[in-house]
């Protein structure tokens, strides 16, 4: 034990960075930080939430402490959980001139017990305890995210607030649908283009004109909902004049379109939420997606706890879509022939998990086309 503790003391002090962790919240901003000349000791400030220029004072003032006790200047470390503030804070650092990593906090290891203690004071030393392992280069201690650059995470907005409004659409249109059934009146449909003059002609179950404020309310609910409706067609416009600029530019754009089932939208998602990154393998794209296996192995004991969903959710919900219109669009593929020869074992049972595994496999297939152009066998694909 006294070796062990000696052998990391000496590790502090062999320190040749000043290693900082920042704990991000509305209100306050935690710096925890380890410095050379101070052992194992760690330092804590807070500056309120926001205060970009009280941060970097902060680290000005720990460069200048490790100056005072070693008469030699540091670079800095500095590592902070992937949240509500984004990225802004991240790109600061970068352009000061100081190495910066943001991490996925799920990946960081914690505590097994039931009940664990949780603070801000501790989410500070446990990321300095991670990102010492990280700059080692011990393997898989935690997983530092892949930053965008402001254009590729401004280019997702589109197909973020389109999937936004189409959902917004959707609730309105079933408000108006639940509001006239219960007045015994079906096969409203809110979204034809003669919803107003159908509405003026409708009569209750039981034979009556609809109530006055009935009628004022729906007609409020279309009022949004057509406003809805001009902004998803905006939205879309502005979609489809980026993907052509795009196409100009993009060849894995240009390819993603050309297949036989991928229109705009999807080319978007695709692209725009996941494939644009770089992956060393398959699994690491089946990961990203929210669509890997989740294996549980002790001792004898093997069995498998089904897809984890700890990918990208847009990403996933987009693919497990295409997969059902894959079948639709392209059946006389490989993957096509793969999905209905392991259903038909089945009994015709399992069509949600084996569409699950479908999603998977034409996420990897889609990725291997775009980076090396491997077309998936049997796929229809335009001139």
């Amino acid at each position: 034990m006294t070796q062990n503790k000696h052998a990391g003391k000496s590790t502090y002090e062999n320190l040749q960075t000043i290693y900082v962790s920042i704990e991000l919240s509305k209100k306050t901003w935690l710096i925890t930080s380890i410095s050379p000349g101070a052992g194992e000791k760690l330092s804590r400030h807070s500056v309120p939430g926001g205060d970009i220029a009280g941060l970097l004072a902060r680290l000005a003032q720990l460069k200048q402490k490790a100056r005072d006790r070693t008469g030699q200047d540091y670079p800095f470390v500095t590592i902070q959980e992937a949240g509500l503030d984004g990225f802004w804070v991240h790109r600061v650092l970068e352009a000061e001139g100081h190495e910066s990593h943001v991490v996925d906090a799920a990946s960081i290891a914690t505590s097994r017990r039931r009940r664990r203690v949780k603070t801000d004071r501790l989410d500070g030393e446990t990321m300095i305890r991670a990102l010492l392992a990280f700059k080692r280069g011990e393997p898989r201690v935690c997983s530092m995210l892949s930053v965008p650059t402001p254009f590729e995470e401004d280019r997702r907005r589109i197909v973020r607030e389109r999937k936004v409004l189409m959902e917004e659409r959707i609730r309105h249109s079933n408000r108006i649908k639940g509001l006239l059934f219960s007045q015994g009146i079906r096969g409203y449909d809110p979204l034809r283009r003669d919803r107003r003059e159908r509405l003026v002609t409708l009569r209750t179950g039981d034979g009556r004109e609809l109530p006055m404020h009935l009628k004022s309310q729906v007609l409020r609910e279309l009022d949004r909902m057509e406003m809805l409706l001009d902004q998803i067609k905006a939205v879309e416009a502005e979609r489809d004049a980026m993907l052509a600029e795009e196409q100009r530019s993009a060849r894995e754009v240009v390819m993603l379109t050309k297949v036989v089932g991928i229109g705009p939208e999807f080319a978007a998602v695709l692209w725009g939420e996941g494939l644009f990154r770089h992956f060393d393998n398959r699994r690491q794209v089946a990961a990203y997606a929210g669509l890997a296996p989740t294996p549980w192995q002790s001792g004898s004991i093997d069995r498998e706890q089904g897809i984890g969903k700890s990918g990208n959710p847009r990403l996933r919900s987009t693919l497990l879509e295409m997969a059902w219109l894959w079948l639709r669009h392209q059946p006389a593929s490989e993957l096509s022939r793969w999905f209905n020869e392991r259903v038909a074992q089945n009994g015709g049972r399992f069509k949600k998990v084996m569409i699950t595994a479908l999603a998977r496999k034409l996420v990897v297939a889609l990725w291997k086309y775009v980076t090396a152009g491997v077309v998936i066998e049997g796929a229809r694909v335009r001139p």
